[in-house]
């Protein structure tokens, strides 16, 4: 687009002129945590310890050497690649419903004069797969239903596994959390974001926090993008290629009692350069109760969260619509 062709909804100088902390340092802290070495029953330990201080201290930390097969990786990559390049009216056909997030189309959206993110969004519960809604699974490119289901079950596998070091990390039995995410609840956000000359005006994703447990991020072009809130700036994650970016969502940071952080981020665009990325979100069962684990309410002497059923707590979320970390402050005991 031309500089005059910004619409108005799109400009929002309120966020964009928000301080970043540009330091190479600051991105290259971000703790990067090596899969191999949470399985190898020798570095296991150590490796765990490091995973507990990068979900206290950042929040985020980049999984490598996860074991997801290269062609499961590039195939959904090149199948979503392929839907965000079809023409508009063909993107349509998936479009979300009223009151529903499944489908294509920007969340949120309430007004007529709400600014909006410079993105097209795709979004799909993947699992249990009884809960699938198939008609917004494209059935073009061919391949992409398959490529969805590949690449969600690796996703699941994955966070399956994380969730049981965490609950290793936090000294509780791995069944007593995982019993919460029975069924592995999941949903993906897919987002291409287009290039903006004057990137400068315009925010990707708006600043926000994952209502999930665990966030399993795919960068899926080299393309940087996603800051996150850190000590009250924005610092730019820089992805490690091959590596999956993985953060804490508020349902985790209650569950832990506080001692895992749910961050607050965003993604911003290029000037000239496209990007693309899926978000594969992890919840608890829907008739889990998301409140601080009675282990962890023991041992701490108190609940730093109300309990409240995940139903009631989705609605919540949702409710607030984005707001930062004000749902989850007002959970707080």
């Amino acid at each position: 687009m031309s500089e005059e062709e910004i619409p108005e909804r799109y400009i929002r100088f309120e966020e964009t002129a928000e301080e970043v902390n540009g330091s190479h340092d600051m991105s290259s802290a971000i703790p990067i945590i090596d899969f191999n070495k949470l399985l190898d029953l020798e570095s296991s330990k150590k490796e765990c310890a490091k995973l507990g201080s990068a979900c206290r201290q950042w929040g985020f930390f980049q999984l490598i050497n996860h074991g997801v097969p290269p062609e499961v990786i590039s195939n959904f990559r090149n199948d979503m690649t392929e839907f965000f390049k079809k023409p508009l009216e063909e993107k349509k056909v998936y479009s979300m419903e009223p009151g529903n997030l499944e489908g294509y189309g920007q969340h949120f959206v309430v007004s007529e004069n709400q600014k909006l993110d410079w993105a097209d969004m795709f979004y799909l519960v993947l699992r249990p797969k009884d809960s699938r809604n198939l008609r917004f699974w494209p059935n073009n490119p061919p391949s992409f239903r398959e490529s969805i289901d590949m690449y969600s079950s690796e996703a699941a596998k994955i966070v399956s596994c994380l969730l049981r070091f965490v609950a290793t990390d936090m000294g509780v039995e791995p069944e007593s959390l995982l019993e919460r995410f029975q069924g592995q609840p999941q949903s993906m956000r897919m987002t291409y974001y287009p290039p903006c000359k004057q990137a400068d005006k315009v925010v990707g994703l708006s600043p926000h926090v994952d209502c999930a447990g665990l966030t399993l991020l795919l960068q899926a072009n080299d393309v940087q993008g996603l800051q996150i809130r850190k000590d009250g700036k924005w610092v730019t994650v820089n992805a490690v290629d091959g590596a999956f970016i993985v953060n804490v969502g508020d349902i985790l940071e209650i569950l832990s009692n506080g001692r895992y952080k749910s961050i607050e981020h965003r993604a911003v665009v290029h000037p000239t350069k496209e990007r693309m990325s899926a978000a594969v979100f992890h919840h608890t069962c829907k008739d889990a109760t998301v409140g601080p684990l009675p282990e962890l309410v023991k041992k701490d002497g108190e609940a730093l969260y109300s309990s409240i059923g995940y139903m009631d707590f989705i609605t919540r979320f949702f409710a607030a619509k984005l707001d930062g970390r004000n749902h989850l402050e007002s959970l707080k005991s």
